[in-house]
C-alpha cells in the first residue's frame, strides 16, 4: 500500500548541513478516498497514534508537497504524503505569491498581479523568483531554482519553475509540445463582433520595447491567438483567451488589434482601468511533467474583480 523513502543528499555531512529526515508514503489504489489520518495509522504501524496526531499539529504533514495539519483531509490513489521527522515543512505565504503545487522537480505558483516573474538590473529583490528561492533555501541551502517562463509584471496567474536545470531544459526545448493548454481569461473594452475568432499576425518590437503587428514574415515571429467571449456587460467583455504561439506581449497587442484593448492596458491602447490593474489572468496551465510524464493540469477561479466588471 505504501511506499517508504528516505529523503537524503549526497555531501550533506561534508556541507555541514544535516538533511531533514523524511519518510515518504504513497497512496495505493484504493477505490475510495482515504482519509489522512487513518491512511498515516496503516503506512506507521510502529509509531502510537498520538506520534503521529503529534506530527500532524505541527505541520510535519505535508499532501503532494503542501504541508497539512487536518486529520481528515481526503487522499486520492496516487497521492504523496510525507512526513518530516527532523522539523516543521515549511508553510509558505506570500500575499502576492501562492503555492499552488510542489514536488521534487517543479514548483506551481499563481502569481498577482504588480509582481515581477524575475529580477532586472534594478530590481532584484521582491520577485516571484526571489521569493520562491528563499524559500527552498530554508528547506535546504543547496536547493536551486530556475525560470522556466514568464507573465508580465501586471498579468496575474499560474506560473511553473523548475527545481533542477535538467527539469529547466526538459521543458524549456520543447515547450510546444510540453504545454497542452495554456488559457487566459482578459476583461476588454466593448463587445468584439465576431464573439469567437483566431487573430494571426507577425510580432516585432520597435526601438521603445512596444510589441506591434506587422504581415511581414520577415520583420516578426508568427503569433496565433484563439479568443472567445464569455459574458459582456456594462462596456466590458470577459474573454477566454488561447495561445498556439507563445510571444512577448501577444494577447495585448492581439486582443488591441481586435479594437478592444485590455482594460487597465494604456500601452496598447485601454482608456480606462476600472480596477487599477490590467485585466489579464493566466488561468489555466496544463503541460506533461518534465521527469514523471504525468498530466499536469492546474487551474484557478475567475478573480473577483474581473466578475465584478462584467456583473458576473
Amino acid at each position: 500500500m505504501a511506499k517508504k523513502t528516505f529523503s537524503t543528499k549526497p555531501g550533506a555531512e561534508r556541507n555541514g548541513f544535516k538533511p531533514d529526515v523524511i519518510e515518504t508514503y504513497t497512496v495505493g489504489n484504493e477505490k475510495e478516498e482515504t482519509p489522512l489520518l487513518e491512511f498515516l495509522i496503516q503506512a506507521m504501524p510502529e509509531r502510537k497514534r498520538t506520534a503521529i496526531k503529534n506530527l500532524l499539529s505541527h505541520n510535519q504533514i505535508a499532501v503532494n508537497g503542501l504541508p497539512v495539519t487536518q486529520f481528515d483531509t481526503p487522499l486520492k490513489p496516487g497521492d504523496e504524503v510525507k512526513a518530516n521527522l527532523t522539523r516543521e515543512f515549511r508553510v509558505f505565504y506570500n500575499r502576492r505569491l501562492r503555492l499552488v503545487y510542489e514536488d521534487d522537480d517543479i514548483i506551481v505558483v499563481n502569481k498577482g498581479y504588480g509582481l515581477l516573474s524575475m529580477g532586472t538590473d534594478k530590481i532584484k529583490e521582491g520577485t516571484a523568483y526571489s521569493i520562491l528561492r528563499e524559500y527552498l533555501k530554508w528547506k535546504d541551502p543547496r536547493n536551486k531554482l530556475f525560470i522556466v517562463h514568464r507573465l508580465d509584471r501586471d498579468t496575474s496567474g499560474l506560473m511553473v519553475f523548475a527545481k533542477s536545470e535538467e527539469a529547466k531544459e526538459r521543458l524549456q526545448h520543447n515547450w510546444n509540445n510540453m504545454v497542452l493548454s495554456r488559457k487566459y481569461l482578459a476583461v476588454v473594452e466593448g463587445r468584439p463582433d465576431p464573439a469567437e475568432g483566431t487573430i494571426q499576425s507577425y510580432l516585432a518590437e520597435n526601438s521603445r520595447y512596444e510589441v506591434y503587428s506587422t504581415q511581414n514574415p520577415e520583420e516578426g515571429q508568427l503569433a496565433v491567438t484563439r479568443y472567445k467571449t464569455l459574458k459582456s456587460r456594462n462596456g466590458y467583455s470577459l474573454m477566454e483567451v488561447s495561445l498556439d504561439t507563445g510571444r512577448k506581449n501577444q494577447i495585448r497587442v492581439h486582443m488591441k488589434d481586435l479594437g478592444h484593448p485590455i482594460a487597465g492596458d494604456r500601452r496598447y491602447g485601454a482608456k480606462s482601468s476600472p480596477i487599477h490593474r490590467m485585466a489579464l489572468h493566466a488561468q489555466t496551465l496544463r503541460f506533461v511533467h518534465p521527469m514523471t510524464r504525468k498530466d499536469m493540469n492546474f487551474s484557478t477561479p475567475v478573480p473577483a474583480s474581473f466578475a465584478k466588471m462584467v456583473g458576473m
